[in-house]
């Protein structure tokens, strides 16, 4: 009995061991990123303590005024906040109706949501921009958000579809007999069920959207209109480039998407497993 205690708390150990290994790769680099934010150009190459041995704190805040990332800023939350509001609802309104409803060609559209997942991303791009071209939308807020929410459907829309397969029916019959619509059924009963797999949904897409650097190169030609990926590259010059301003820059890009992902973690593994389980 004790050896078999003492096998299996090896194991745990090595286990453990492994896990924290991993975690501390990952948390390096963003680590670094945040000690290279705190020094200055001449230091960064030839400090190498663990803890800078002058920080300077002001790097942040030439980031933010010289490198207008205030508007930037606002731009990315903007595109952010405005693409996943809309994803979440247009995906659970087309993911109901593809699980709950019986119309003409219903199994015929979800292919293509399918089928849409197997163009590379890059591929996308040309036909959106000559759509929005067409349209009159390019260099617009709106028209690069419609992109936006166009490119983060699909995925969306087929793992709610799991979701909603997996529902019990008996609660839309019980909210039907209280005298709900369709409408009152999708939002007072199937959209709360489906957090976990809504949150991984905001998640993916906000990193997404936040992350989004060559279509809004693509589509947009104004300053006023560049989000936040965009603006780091000012930092950049034909022969230099300014790393303490830049990574004090990618500090302030990472903080919203960390505090986000934190805000929502206990819901990921679960919403990862969504159809599964429901509740």
């Amino acid at each position: 009995m004790n050896g078999y205690i003492i096998r299996r708390n090896m194991r745990y150990f090595v286990l453990h061991l492994f896990l924290m290994s991993v975690a501390v790769t990952c948390l390096f680099p963003l680590f670094y990123m945040i000690r290279c934010s705190v020094m200055d150009n001449q230091t960064i190459f030839t400090d190498k303590g663990i803890l800078p041995s002058v920080v300077n704190f002001g790097n942040y805040a030439t980031a933010w005024v010289d490198g207008n990332f205030g508007t930037f800023f606002f731009n990315s939350m903007l595109y952010t906040t405005s693409v996943v509001i809309g994803i979440v609802v247009i995906s659970s309104m087309a993911a109901y109706a593809f699980s709950r409803l019986s119309f003409p060609g219903r199994d015929w559209f979800y292919y293509m949501f399918v089928i849409a997942m197997m163009i590379p991303l890059p591929g996308s791009f040309v036909p959106l921009f000559v759509l929005m071209n067409k349209l009159h939308l390019t260099n617009t807020k709106i028209g690069y958000i419609l992109c936006m929410i166009n490119v983060g459907l699909s995925l969306s829309v087929i793992l709610l579809k799991t979701f909603f397969d997996k529902m019990p029916s008996d609660l839309e019959d019980a909210a039907r007999i209280d005298g709900c619509t369709k409408w009152q059924i999708w939002w007072n009963v199937a959209l709360p069920l489906a957090r976990p797999a809504v949150a991984v949904i905001v998640i993916f897409n906000a990193l997404n959207v936040w992350n989004e650097f060559i279509l809004a190169q693509l589509l947009l030609s104004e300053e006023v209109h560049m989000p936040l990926q965009v603006g780091l590259m000012k930092f950049i010059n034909v022969h230099t480039v300014n790393y303490p301003i830049m990574m004090a820059g990618l500090t302030i890009a990472a903080v919203p998407i960390i505090l986000l992902y934190l805000a929502m973690q206990k819901h990921i593994i679960k919403g990862l497993s969504s159809g599964a389980v429901v509740g």
